[in-house]
């Protein structure tokens, strides 16, 4: 076996939950395989490297074994090389935004408070890190 389907070596080495999850990214212009674009039937040997953002998490993977069926944890990682950059430091992230589901009418008063308290984190800690 010296090459497979992106979406199945996807699936295989647990970047994606479900096979169809990768196939969908692929349809969707998120996985490239050597900077090209990849359809889901795109072949994939060892060697080539794979860009990906499946689950809002960007990733790239050098393949360095081909496997067709899924395996446990510790024997997928050894099918791959990581070369994705660490996540940014915390305080370079966004503040969380309260979300509220469409249709769920005016906040309650202890949803407002919950509301305000976030905010006043969210104030305190870029005040924290200017003071420093």
């Amino acid at each position: 076996m010296e090459s497979t389907r992106v979406d199945r070596w996807l699936w295989a080495v647990r970047l994606t939950k479900t096979r169809a999850d990768a196939a969908e990214a692929c349809r969707g212009g998120h996985v490239r395989v050597n900077d090209t674009p990849a359809k889901p039937a795109t072949a994939v040997k060892p060697g080539d490297t794979i860009r990906t953002r499946v689950y809002e998490i960007p990733r790239i993977v050098e393949v360095t074994k081909v496997i067709e069926k899924r395996v446990g944890a510790p024997v997928a990682v050894t099918c791959y090389v990581d070369h994705t950059p660490p996540p940014p430091p915390p305080e370079e992230r966004p503040a969380p935004v309260a979300v509220r589901d469409r249709g769920a009418g005016r906040p309650t008063k202890r949803d407002r408070r919950l509301i305000d308290a976030l905010r006043e984190d969210a104030l305190r800690e870029s005040a924290g890190s200017d003071e420093v």
